[in-house]
């Protein structure tokens, strides 16, 4: 039995992915299963499904969720595009039912962790990233560390308003909801009249094979990221931007990203003039940055752990008569 490999589960609105690693970080084996959001009982039911199938080969768990998450007491808050899993305390229920080490963070510290500890962020200063993918997730590395602030909501960008011009504000007026990787592909989806709107693969076939209302739609969405990366750039002055999440896979995005924010400067002169031009980049691990991120979150964890009993076996030995 090989119980040295690391579980990683990764949750969103949409999906459930989780992957196997082992202790070198190589991810081994990867899969999804659709979220259930009607009640949380039949969601921590396909967690404990997924846990038990593999069981006898993992050393620990890594959790990716959606929300906040209060590293002292474990618990999720606001729970972002799954608010009811508000004030759970799901690694705590996993840690005791299986008695295993867990690790969870949010979604915006996992991306960030992987990618500041061997991805796109590694030596960088100051940068951030964007998960682009039910809703926006995200974080900050300020003079080399995560910055989480004093409510745990540093870096949270997808709370920018979106459109300040509207007097009575809709959920669309937020970059959370108006850079949803998700909405912009049902979106197109529902347009082009695909028997799945939720098909990445044939949204994205036909926006590169030129389907201009497809293209102007997927152009408007870029320009809602491009917006919330000016906004972000005008106040923390960072060198750069990852992006990761559902779509970051797609060669286009990213290009399309850059072009709207030259667009925006060029319309906006001073923008040009006063701010600097941030590098943004695809996240090296892709739509996996959260699953990598879990998994590192694990490791130091375990790390910690293994270390903490050590020293209280040492004091124990120096106290025993």
């Amino acid at each position: 039995m090989n119980n040295t490999n690391y579980l990683s589960i990764a949750i969103s609105a949409s999906f459930i992915r989780y992957a196997l690693f082992d202790e070198s970080g190589s991810l081994k084996v990867k899969k999804q299963v659709p979220t259930p959001t009607d009640s949380v009982g039949n969601f921590l039911k396909q967690i404990y499904e997924i846990v038990t199938d593999h069981l006898k080969s993992i050393y620990g768990i890594g959790l990716s969720v959606p929300g906040q998450v209060d590293p002292k007491d474990g618990v999720i808050y606001q729970g972002g595009s799954l608010p009811m899993l508000h004030g759970l305390s799901l690694g705590k229920i996993l840690a005791t039912r299986y008695e295993l080490p867990v690790s969870m963070e949010s979604t915006g510290f996992c991306v960030t962790l992987a990618s500041q500890w061997n991805g796109n962020l590694k030596g960088v200063t100051n940068g951030a990233t964007i998960a682009l993918d039910d809703g926006v997730s995200s974080g900050l590395v300020l003079n080399h560390q995560i910055f989480s602030g004093s409510h745990l909501q540093a870096g949270g960008i997808g709370m920018i308003i979106a459109n300040p011009t509207v007097e009575n504000h809709q959920p669309e007026d937020i970059m959370f909801n108006a850079c949803s990787a998700s909405k912009m592909i049902n979106t197109i989806g529902s347009a082009l009249e695909l028997s799945d709107p939720n098909d990445d693969i044939k949204v994205f076939k036909a926006i590169e094979n030129g389907d201009a209302n497809a293209r102007e739609m997927f152009n408007a969405y870029c320009r809602n990221v491009a917006y919330m990366i000016v906004n972000t750039q005008a106040v923390l002055d960072l060198n750069k931007y990852v992006i990761s999440g559902r779509i970051s896979n797609q060669s286009i995005l990213v290009p399309e990203i850059n072009h709207q924010i030259q667009i925006i400067r060029e319309t906006i002169p001073v923008l040009k003039e006063m701010l600097e031009m941030p590098v943004i980049e695809t996240s090296i691990f892709k739509q996996d940055t959260d699953l990598f991120g879990a998994f590192y979150s694990a490791l130091d964890h375990l790390t910690l752990r293994n270390l903490q009993i050590t020293k209280r076996n040492k004091k124990e030995l120096r106290l025993k008569p």
